[in-house]
């Protein structure tokens, strides 16, 4: 979590931005490596 405020102040975003941000960042990278994860270990198709 710090290195990711760390990142957005080096952006220039500001940190309460970036609080209400990293939730909804979050739930998408877990779903898309999710995806990835069932993809590469043969995961349902269809």
């Amino acid at each position: 979590m710090s290195a990711a405020l760390a990142l957005g102040d080096a952006l220039g975003v500001p940190p309460a931005a970036m609080a209400e941000l990293l939730p909804v960042i979050e739930a998408v990278m877990v779903a898309k490596l999710n995806e990835q994860m069932e993809h590469a270990h043969g995961g349902k198709e269809g």
